[in-house]
């Protein structure tokens, strides 16, 4: 029996209230415009100090040398609240997939091309944050690891699935899933609007969050991290909600 389908391009945009993304098709990189941002202004709870601060203790750490630019870590979107897409439950939360056997699935529906060459450049044991998109508040609630690397996605080829793709062949297939196991839970909800807050201030400062793509390439589903961008939000944990 092949694991429920979740539609993430879609909330990925959902969770700004921007319409839904169109199917990857026709969809181009150049429709995921940068956020705006009015202030440049570290918002109340995120000043510059704090990243200093974080900043400061990780370079003594590592002995005082940067990490490279590389991206080794990833974000991923699914929806926690139920929607019907052609007929078809596309939820899909933490809790279901705690509830897989061995806390492991595919991750399959993915239809955009730059999410699913993300989905391609995945390695065996990397880690990823479990993203709730599309629900009331939306954010990060757990860590999962890529447990095997990306192949075809089986939902493409499946009329009934909502992400059937009419246009693409057995021969030579368009999309392609990873499978994800479950690692644990955040030790606490780290909302959308924290994370944010975080990127503005680091636009102006410098801070390993001013490129995130959460806000540079809102509508992707799949997202990838650097080491410094997932050490930082992992580090949001340990803080108490502002």
């Amino acid at each position: 029996m092949p694991w429920p389908s979740r539609k993430r391009d879609k909330g990925a945009a959902a969770d700004k209230k921007e319409p839904d993304a169109k199917i990857a098709k026709t969809e181009e990189d150049t429709s995921d415009k940068e956020e705006e941002e009015k202030s440049a202004k570290p918002p109340a709870g995120s000043s510059k100090s704090g990243w200093k601060n974080w900043k400061k203790a990780k370079e003594s750490e590592a002995g005082g040398e940067e990490s490279k630019m590389t991206y080794c870590h990833w974000l991923l979107k699914s929806e926690p609240e139920s929607r019907l897409e052609k007929g078809v439950d596309v939820k899909f939360s933490v809790d279901d997939l705690k509830a897989q056997p061995n806390q492991t699935t595919c991750w399959d529906g993915v239809r955009n091309y730059q999410a699913r060459n993300f989905l391609r450049a995945m390695k065996l044991g990397q880690q990823a944050f479990f993203y709730h998109s599309n629900c009331k508040e939306p954010g990060i609630v757990a860590i999962v690891k890529i447990v095997a690397g990306a192949y075809t996605d089986h939902t493409q080829f499946d009329q009934k699935d909502p992400h059937y793709d009419s246009t693409s062949r057995k021969e030579n297939p368009k999309w392609s899933m990873v499978d994800v196991q479950f690692v644990r839970m955040t030790k606490r909800f780290i909302p959308l609007s924290e994370i944010k807050a975080h990127h503005q201030a680091h636009k102006a400062d410098g801070g390993p969050l001013k490129d995130m793509m959460l806000f540079t390439r809102q509508r992707l589903s799949i997202q990838p991290l650097t080491q410094e961008q997932f050490d930082f939000v992992l580090s949001l944990e340990e803080e108490k909600p502002h």
